[in-house]
Parts: structure tokens; C-alpha cells; sequence
């Protein structure tokens, strides 16, 4: 109980540096901009068609698309960038306490911060569209307009006719929930464990691991290998199992009728993928020799 205590406080230590720090301000405006711009397309297109939204509607056409799961990600570059955070106070806590507690307390900050931030676009979303919404669990005549026409193509809208007639609004906004929140805390794994190896790679490696879902995108893959038509379906289901963002975008599971990942294979994949990610950081940790500011010898 003593170490868990620990732990505990070690990532209460990093969420007490939010106060009055820019980098978290920025971070969450911009989340909120970001909803705003992706979500308004949806807004004014009931507003236009004098149509109301399901409350979870605006979430599910927001981040059910690969490219918004992708800006994401960029939040989490600015959110994580500085893990593990070498502030005053953690000479004193490697001092009372061992590496192996210590990083698990990083660990729980970045599960801990990446739920609160998949909320916060969460609840973004809802509030954008309260106005117009309501609560019942069953899709609007908005979404109906949007999947079973070419409209929702025209504005960006990824509004698809098997989520419509395959689920229910709150249960493909917890998958997509969930999909995004698996997806964030792989690559916030990633950014953990390359910058214990040296400064700044775990941003390079986040942008790498963005750069890597965008081109394994089966549209952009098909546009960079002029992949015929007849080709496109293998194509999707190779780059379905193959990346990390596809597994992030709820549309392109196997909902009976293809090969590609069902949703618990994708859950799998991020929670195998995280685990492995924090079992390397803990292992790397302990042979890192911290360096802070003002020990160093001149």
C-alpha cells in the first residue's frame, strides 16, 4: 500500500504542474478549437436542413474519421512532450522511493491525462451541439440525411451506412471512445520511452508514428501506388491489420462482412502495444543517469 501511495503521488506531482502552465493551456484550446472546426460542418448542416442531432452524433461523425483520429495526435506531441518530466521535486522522490515507482506514477499520469483530454473532446463536442441535441439512443433524421446520400461525402462527413444499421449512437461513441483512447496511449507510450533513451525523440517519434498511420491510409496508398479499383479492397484490409490508425478508426472493422480487425482484436492490439511500450521504460529507466539542472559541474 506504502508503494502504491507513492505511485499515486508521483503522478499527482505531474497534474499539480498544470496550474497556470501554458503548455497545458494550449494544449486544451486547441483540443476545443479543433472540435469546434470539425463538429461546425455537422452543426450547420442540421441548422441548414432545420434537422436535430442524436446528443452523441456530433462525436461519432467528428472522430470516426481517420484523418481527425490523426490531429489527435498532434495534441498529444504538445501534451507529452516533456515525459517523464524532470522537475524540482524529482531528486527528492528518487530519493525516497525506487526508479521502478517512480515511472510507474508516469505511467499513471499518462493514462490518467490522456482519459481526461479523450473527455474533454468528448464533452467539446456535446456542448457544441446542445443546443440542437437530444439524449434518446437513436439516430437522427441528420444522420439518416448523411449516410444514405452523397451529402455526407460533399461536406467531409464520415457518416457510414453500416455504423448507422449496425449499432446504436452511445454504443459506437464508447467504441470510438475507446479506439481513440487505446490509439493515444500507444503513441503516449512511444513518446515515453523514446525520450528516456535522449531528449526530443519521443517527438520525433510520435511524428514519425502520425506520419506512418497517414501513409497507411488505403486512400493515400492508392493515390501514391495508383492501386485499380479491384485492388482496393485487399488493399484495406492489408493496411487495416498493418496500422495503428486504422485499428483507431472505427469504420474500418469487421463488422461481419470482411476481413478486417473486429473491434476486440484492435482493443488487443493497443493494449498489448502499451504494455510492452511501459514494460521497455521501465526497464530502460533504471540504467538512465539523471541529469538536472543546477548538479552539474562547471
Amino acid at each position: 500500500m506504502y508503494k502504491l501511495r507513492q505511485v499515486w503521488l508521483t503522478a499527482i506531482a505531474n497534474f499539480r504542474r498544470w496550474k497556470r502552465n501554458p503548455q497545458i493551456v494550449l494544449t486544451f484550446a486547441l483540443a476545443f478549437v479543433l472540435c469546434f472546426l470539425l463538429s461546425d460542418k455537422v452543426v450547420v448542416f442540421a441548422k441548414e436542413h432545420h434537422t436535430v442531432l442524436q446528443t452523441a452524433e456530433p462525436f461519432i461523425w467528428t472522430f470516426g474519421d481517420a484523418g481527425s483520429v490523426l490531429s489527435v495526435s498532434l495534441l498529444l506531441l504538445l501534451l507529452f512532450a516533456d515525459m517523464p518530466n524532470l522537475g524540482n521535486e524529482v531528486p527528492l522522490f528518487l530519493v525516497r522511493m525506487d526508479r521502478t515507482v517512480w515511472m510507474l506514477g508516469q505511467m499513471v499520469y499518462l493514462v490518467l491525462a490522456t482519459l481526461f483530454l479523450m473527455c474533454f473532446l468528448l464533452g467539446s463536442t456535446c456542448i457544441l451541439s446542445s443546443a440542437m441535441a437530444y439524449p434518446a439512443n437513436q439516430w437522427s433524421n441528420t444522420a439518416a440525411i448523411l449516410g444514405y446520400s452523397d451529402i455526407g461525402s460533399q461536406i467531409a462527413v464520415p457518416a457510414f451506412v453500416k455504423v448507422l444499421e449496425l449499432s446504436f449512437p452511445y454504443t459506437c461513441m464508447l467504441h470510438i471512445f475507446g479506439l481513440m483512447l487505446g490509439y493515444s496511449l500507444l503513441m503516449a507510450g512511444l513518446i515515453l520511452f523514446l525520450n528516456l533513451g535522449r531528449k526530443n525523440a519521443g517527438m520525433i517519434g510520435g511524428i514519425v508514428f502520425s506520419g506512418f498511420g497517414f501513409l497507411f491510409n488505403p486512400e493515400v496508398i492508392a493515390g501514391l501506388l495508383h492501386i485499380p479499383g479491384e485492388r482496393m479492397q485487399l488493399a484495406n484490409i492489408a493496411f487495416g491489420w498493418i496500422s495503428p490508425l486504422n485499428h483507431a478508426t472505427y469504420h474500418m472493422h469487421n463488422f461481419g462482412y470482411d476481413n478486417l480487425p473486429k473491434l476486440w482484436e484492435s482493443y488487443l492490439f493497443f493494449a498489448v502495444g502499451t504494455a510492452v511500450l511501459f514494460g521497455l521504460s521501465l526497464r530502460r529507466v533504471k540504467k538512465i543517469n539523471f541529469r538536472f539542472t543546477g548538479t552539474e559541474k562547471r
